[in-house]
């Protein structure tokens, strides 16, 4: 028996709806395939944790996360509480505390799903943003000074290391060779950032040096955009800073059809600490409530979860679940202009793991 230990942080919003969703998927493929054991742990942190103790999680969380092979998260942020408290007292005091600096989001138009760029080589996306996750504009390093006087000042200044930005560039760059295109694009904003990217720029080639067969190239950031939009082919395996693919990742999530699809993983990839995979639409206070939230980011998050666990057979059927619901309009839910309801999709793709409409 495989035995894998998860601990469940739904957090706030739609995360309380989609990752519970998640978890029943996860549990229906281990019944099918009779070898995998979950073992899972649902932890109540997030914004209603916070206003009844003043911290989004306890003083020892980081202490009872360690334990875990991985990390299933749902979404942070609320409208009564400061995003900059609900993100720094969560989702980036993991992050950051277990070290995972490379956050992968898959990009890629899955069956029966309309892109805005149909007309335009939608069908060529199978993108991979890898973001360094740890430093760069979200290093957390600045403060204010002469609050609410007319000379106040504000300061947030990027952080970048040989040491961080070596390790995703190489991290970037393996990643690139074992898809089948073996095409890397570096990005960056070195004209008008000419210090810290220009090291990015920089240690990209020198990084390049060990990877002969690996096809690369790099891009300003404001004409991946246009790239991104105008030539989708041309692109394959992107890497970028922390806020630069944060930005790049949810313009991929719009042009393969929705947020409420797009996955990550927050990786740790040396395995000293848990990974964390989540889906990136956020809370979406918006939706909260309505049963209408899009489950299939947690579903495909919990795929990329179960390739990190070696778990590849139980992850290749779950995306294989998850596209035999996708190309079905009559389960689409609202942000895909259709109308089923979370449940409705949720019970498609348990359906579809247990084999019944094979």
């Amino acid at each position: 028996m495989r035995r894998h230990r998860i601990a469940v942080i739904p957090g706030d919003g739609i995360g309380k709806e989609v990752v519970p969703a998640g978890v029943a998927i996860l549990e229906a493929l281990a019944r099918r395939d009779g070898g995998i054991r979950f073992d899972f742990e649902t932890f109540d942190w997030g914004s209603d944790y916070y206003k009844t103790h003043g911290l989004m999680m306890p003083e020892d969380g980081r202490a009872k996360l360690r334990a875990f092979d991985a990390i299933f998260f749902g979404a942070v942020g609320a409208p009564d509480v400061p995003d900059h408290v609900t993100l720094w007292g969560l989702r980036l005091a993991i992050c950051q505390s277990f070290d995972q600096y490379a956050n992968v989001r898959p990009a890629r138009v899955l069956p029966g799903i309309v892109s805005p760029l149909r007309d335009a080589g939608a069908k060529h996306i199978d993108w991979i943003i890898v973001r360094e996750n740890s430093e760069g504009e979200y290093a957390g390093q600045g403060g204010r000074s002469h609050v609410g006087f007319p000379e106040e000042v504000a300061t947030e200044v990027a952080i970048f290391t040989r040491t961080g930005v070596t390790r995703i560039m190489r991290f970037a760059f393996e990643l690139a060779q074992s898809r089948p295109r073996r095409r890397l694009t570096v990005v960056t904003k070195s004209n008008a950032q000419r210090y810290g990217l220009v090291m990015w720029d920089e240690i990209a080639a020198e990084v390049a040096r060990d990877f002969p067969s690996v096809k690369w190239d790099k891009m300003l950031v404001d004409a991946m955009t246009m790239r991104m939009v105008l030539k989708p082919q041309s692109l394959d395996t992107i890497v970028a800073t922390n806020l630069h693919a944060d930005i790049l990742s949810d313009l991929a999530a719009a042009l393969v059809g929705s947020l409420g699809i797009a996955p990550t993983a927050n990786m740790n990839p040396e395995r000293k600490f848990p990974s964390m995979f989540e889906p990136i639409h956020g809370s979406a206070f918006d939706i909260m409530g309505k049963g209408i939230a899009n489950p299939l980011g947690a579903f495909w998050s919990a795929s990329l979860m179960l390739e990190h666990l070696g778990e590849k057979d139980a992850a290749l059927l779950l995306m294989r679940a998850v596209e035999r619901v996708t190309a079905d309009p009559h389960l689409h839910t609202p942000d895909l202009g259709g109308h089923a309801t979370t449940k409705d999709v949720t019970d498609a793709v348990l359906a579809a793991v247990n084999g019944h409409n094979e």
